[in-house]
């Protein structure tokens, strides 16, 4: 077995010798969504080998490690999300062997790799799920998945009243004379695996050591909380169209089931050395069912939602933090924050205030005691693109009737990298979205060595976050006395974080050395004026 990882220490700043704190703790980890980082063969389409480029541009902006969504083979009805082969490379991303190439010169660079693992369902086009379908009800095979027979006197509706998430019924009737129904929680082409089979569970202990005898660093398990589904397949008992990150209590989420699963897999993860990780995608009703995942023989991470989730109010994020701290408390894991993923509306257009809020809550997230999450162009102050043509969509939601909005496309358009039009450097063949005729002053090269630009703000903060002793990890914020509408709070370490989630001009007293302000402004020895949608770190 070959194991290669980077030594923590030269990513953490622990002091040589130095009990080890865990590398997780205070990560910055940068989410790749590899069909839109980077194109190596110019087919028009992010892969493995774009990645592997562009790893020192990584490394230069100061993240910890590179979280990859998936890249695994995939008929890509939910953009790779349906996989039917857990250890094989989908052709569009490259080969095994680009896969490992990408994991040994990340090491070489110091950064870690976390992959996206998939266990909550599979691709229609699996070996498992083909084969159920060929061995006909009865068969054994189908025990692997969850086969029923439907309701009414022809069994012609469907065994629950469970709802897709993307909009529909959760299940799906084969043809007769087979005619049985099975369920699956997100597209029809993602048959739902039975957890309670024993060997869907031994196939996945497999699926994590494969990965993890590859080099990988950690996994991002996706829809941690929706494996196990309760007994007997009870109806939801109502008609409210399930949101992707929703906190509804679900009898096929957040199931108690689920951490008996994630023992096992920590005791796998424990095997190898050099800190592996398991991250959870887990949307929980609150912060306390967040933290049941991350129990010491549990996973490390869980992604937080809630945190996602609030709206850019002083009170409602002086709230969130308060209670994201203190849920994580008591099992000993960090907090983690996040502003922006491959789900969701990128965070410049999604709060509503532009560029300069966009900047300014990045500073408050990084600010903030923990792990953080940078997803792929926020560094670089993307909007969502919202004018995406009907033609060009591809994410499934947005063909089903009652789904979710069906914008996820919009955060997903290709990066911008250098030049003064599409396709920006991204690739010499196009991309698979449109990219904005706008963009030229949003690239990597017209923003570095520019003090003002998004991205040389990233880098100044991620590199101050990565020295000074009062960012990073910890539990522990300390909130001042402030006017309404303006968080101020020191951490340990000597650091205080200034921000005005208002919409004008707030006079306060200086608290000490301005360390990094996500907009320009004038400071006096006693006072200054905080403009709004505006964060500043200081040093005391």
């Amino acid at each position: 077995m070959t194991q290669h990882y980077a030594d923590p220490s030269a990513r953490t700043g622990s002091a040589p010798g130095a009990a080890p704190t865990g590398w997780w703790r205070d990560a910055v980890i940068y989410q790749v969504y590899p069909r839109s980082f980077a194109d190596g063969n110019g087919d028009g389409m992010g892969d493995l080998e774009g990645i592997r480029s562009r790893l020192p541009y990584l490394r230069d902006l100061g993240v910890d490690a590179v979280w990859l969504s998936p890249f695994y083979a995939s008929p890509q009805a939910d953009a790779g999300y349906d996989v039917a082969d857990y250890r094989a490379i989908d052709p569009m991303f490259g080969t095994l062997h680009d896969a490992d190439a990408v994991i040994r010169e990340a090491h070489g660079l110091g950064l870690r790799i976390i992959v996206d693992v998939v266990p909550n369902h599979c691709s229609d086009q699996h070996e498992w799920f083909q084969q159920a379908l060929r061995e006909g009800p009865g068969s054994p095979l189908r025990e692997r998945f969850h086969f029923r027979p439907g309701r009414g006197a022809d069994g012609e509706l469907p065994p629950n009243d469970w709802e897709s998430l993307f909009g529909g019924p959760a299940w799906t009737r084969l043809p007769e004379p087979d005619g049985e129904w099975y369920l699956h929680l997100f597209a029809s082409e993602q048959p739902d695996f039975n957890w309670e089979h024993p060997a869907v569970q031994d196939e996945f202990r497999s699926i994590l050591r494969f990965w993890l005898d590859l080099g990988v660093d950690g996994f991002r398990v996706d829809v941690a909380h929706g494996l196990v589904k309760a007994p007997g397949l009870p109806d939801m008992g109502h008609g409210e169209q399930l949101k992707l990150l929703g906190t509804q209590t679900l009898p096929f989420f957040d199931q108690d089931g689920v951490h008996e699963i994630y023992r096992s897999w920590r005791t796998v993860l424990d095997e190898y050395a050099g800190d592996r990780i398991a991250v959870a995608e887990a949307w929980t009703p609150s912060a306390d069912r967040t933290a049941l995942y991350l129990r010491p023989d549990e996973l490390h991470q869980a992604f937080n939602f809630h945190y996602l989730n609030t709206g850019w109010d002083a009170a409602a994020l002086r709230a969130t933090i308060d209670e994201s701290l203190e849920a994580m408390r008591p099992v000993g894991a960090p907090t983690t924050w996040v502003l922006s993923n491959h789900d969701v509306v990128r965070h410049r257009t999604r709060l509503g205030g532009g560029l300069d809020r966009a900047r300014a809550a990045a500073l408050l997230m990084l600010a903030l005691p923990g792990s953080a999450y940078v997803y792929q162009g926020e560094e670089l102050g993307l909007p969502e693109v919202t004018d995406l043509p009907d033609e060009v969509r591809q994410d499934p939601s947005f063909f089903r009737e009652s789904g979710q909005d069906g914008l996820r496309d919009g955060c997903r358009v290709p990066l911008p990298w250098t030049g003064d039009e599409p396709p920006y450097g991204f690739g010499s063949g196009g991309s698979w979205l449109p990219q904005p005729a706008d963009w030229c002053a949003l690239t990597v090269t017209a923003q570095t060595g520019d003090p003002a630009s998004t991205l040389e703000l990233y880098r100044a903060a991620l590199a101050l976050r990565r020295t000074h002793p009062g960012l990073g990890a910890g539990d522990a914020v300390e909130w001042l006395d402030a006017p309404d509408g303006v968080l101020v709070f020191r951490r340990p370490g000597g650091l205080v974080c200034t921000v005005n989630t208002t919409g004008a001009p707030v006079r306060l007293g200086t608290p000490g050395r301005m360390l990094l302000a996500s907009r320009q402004l004038a400071v006096a020895a006693d006072a200054f004026d905080l403009p709004a949608d505006t964060a500043v770190w200081w040093e005391v």
